[in-house]
């Protein structure tokens, strides 16, 4: 009896507490896009040669989406030993710093976001945004100092010695490309495959060493993409979740001109210019894609045939409503 009337006790008082929890959201909800800050460009238009450090033209030959923005033909190898010299649990993803058999250091994901993260880099370098390397490894082998081997499952390896240097981040909201049509229609892209995190630590700027590559000495990167391919939000979305990602909807209506999406993610200010003509610059080049490069995308992260099909099919059903937009 006691028992029961505990529990009913607890009801009535979650009952209670609905509505505050309610205006608590409510309250948060318009404090966070009161304080969103202004999404400005800085400076005046950007030339060709000040955009081509964020986003090239790509040319005519399909990039090669199995291996990727490779610059020294160096993979990682998979069921390999790799020395672990440091381990960081901070963030939504354990990561790893390795060293391989020859001398080589890896930074290493493991988790959910470690087959999105290669998806989704693959699919920004093909349609001509500046990337860094990253691949997928299914078995490897940490072995830590003092400690037995310990098999690990799949993983993102991305090299740590490359010919650029991460001079700091860049912010989504303030900067040279705000306004031009790669920007607006990188932000369409982060749509189309439910790029949930849109926060400035996840952005790179390095500096090229030794001249120019891809026609310019500096990139701006959006590196860390691992929170895509399934559904959208603040608060833990799932990653790689193709049931989620076929469910969620892209585009909710259009009011003069300004598009409207089903994104339920952060910092929705930066989608608040988004246009027609915008939607319709990206999915035009989305429709560049291959079916070749598709599979090789998908392949590369690791995905089943049958999985990685349905979000392609996913994948241009969005762009086929982008490209109806009037």
């Amino acid at each position: 009896m006691g028992t029961e009337r505990h529990t009913a006790g607890c009801v009535c008082l979650c009952r209670s507490l609905r509505p505050l929890a309610s205006l608590v959201a409510v309250l948060a909800t318009v404090g966070l896009a009161a304080c969103a800050p202004a999404v400005q460009r800085t400076g005046p238009a950007p030339s060709s040669r000040q955009m081509a450090e964020f986003w090239i033209e790509p040319t005519d030959t399909p990039r090669n989406l199995t291996d990727g923005p490779l610059y020294d033909g160096v993979k990682p190898a998979s069921d390999a030993h790799y020395e672990i010299l440091s381990k960081d649990t901070r963030g939504f993803s354990i990561t790893y710093r390795v060293r391989d058999t020859r001398a080589r250091e890896w930074n290493v994901k493991i988790g959910p976001e470690s087959q999105t993260e290669v998806v989704t880099s693959r699919i920004l370098w093909a349609l001509g945004y500046h990337e860094v390397p990253s691949y997928f490894v299914e078995r490897w082998v940490g072995v830590a100092k003092g400690r037995p081997p310990q098999q690990f499952g799949g993983a993102r390896f991305r090299p740590r010695h490359l010919p650029v240097k991460s001079v700091g981040t860049w912010s989504w909201q303030r900067n040279p490309f705000v306004g031009t049509p790669p920007y607006n229609g990188l932000l369409v892209l982060m749509m189309i495959l439910n790029g949930t995190d849109l926060k400035n630590d996840n952005n790179e700027l390095y500096e090229v060493a030794g001249g120019a590559r891809e026609r310019a000495s500096r990139w701006y990167v959006v590196k860390d993409l691992g929170a895509s391919l399934g559904e959208t939000g603040r608060f833990d979305p799932r990653r790689g979740h193709i049931d989620a990602f076929e469910r969620e909807p892209f585009i909710t209506g259009v009011d003069n001109g300004r598009v409207r999406f089903g994104y339920r993610g952060r910092h929705r200010e930066l989608l608040e210019r988004i246009t027609v003509d915008d939607v319709r610059w990206m999915c035009g080049r989305l429709q560049r894609i291959d079916d070749r490069q598709w599979r090789d995308a998908f392949k590369a992260g690791n995905f089943m045939d049958d999985v990685a099909a349905r979000y392609v099919a996913k994948i241009r059903q969005k762009v086929d409503e982008g490209l109806k937009l009037q």
